[in-house]
């Protein structure tokens, strides 16, 4: 991969040292988790990666932009998404990210009844489908990927306290959608 001879993380083209120092920081903090959910998007660490790269080749470009806006880490993983969306299109894929990860889980791997438990986490994966775009990303990067609460904060560009109550809602929401009820004292 061209980042291992700091090049340009997608062209190639401009050393890494060349570019500005607050953008080869943002690259630096932020490209392991973008691949990482990507991967889990596209269900290929090659595609994730390209996706990733094509991403952050947009934000260089535009770096001015993204500095200048009101949320930048909003807007980059804004960015990031879309290219995700389109690197998936554009192979004619459908997105693979709640499905892929129903077959990754601890407790399918050692559920007695595999059938039973996969059953269980496709139904969940289903719901965490049809959440508003806010609460399934927040839920998948908390809960699928396991970053913490100020990760997920870092990552989407809201507070501690936004991604808590983006949560909760969400939870809430899965609640209502699976038919459990909520148990005593949980939030």
């Amino acid at each position: 991969m061209s980042q291992d001879r700091h090049e340009h993380p997608v062209t190639g083209v401009l050393p890494m040292t060349d570019l500005p120092a607050d953008f080869r920081a943002f690259h630096q903090l932020k490209r392991g988790a973008y691949v990482h959910w990507a991967e889990l998007y596209l269900g290929n660490r090659t595609d994730a990666e390209d996706a990733v790269d094509e991403a952050f080749e947009q934000l260089y470009f535009g770096w001015s932009k993204v500095l200048a806006h009101e949320n930048p880490h909003a807007y980059a993983w804004r960015v990031v998404k879309n290219r995700t969306i389109d690197h998936a299109r554009a192979r004619g894929r459908r997105p693979v990210l709640t499905d892929y990860a129903a077959f990754e889980t601890v407790a399918l791997r050692e559920a007695v009844d595999h059938i039973g438990a996969l059953e269980q986490n496709l139904a969940i994966y289903a719901a965490i489908r049809a959440l508003p775009e806010r609460q399934h990303d927040a839920i998948v990067l908390r809960y699928v990927l396991g970053y913490t609460t100020g990760e997920v904060s870092d990552l989407l560009g809201i507070t501690i306290p936004g991604v808590r109550s983006t949560i909760r809602y969400a939870r809430h929401r899965l609640r209502e959608s699976l038919g459990l009820e909520q148990e005593e004292g949980t939030r």
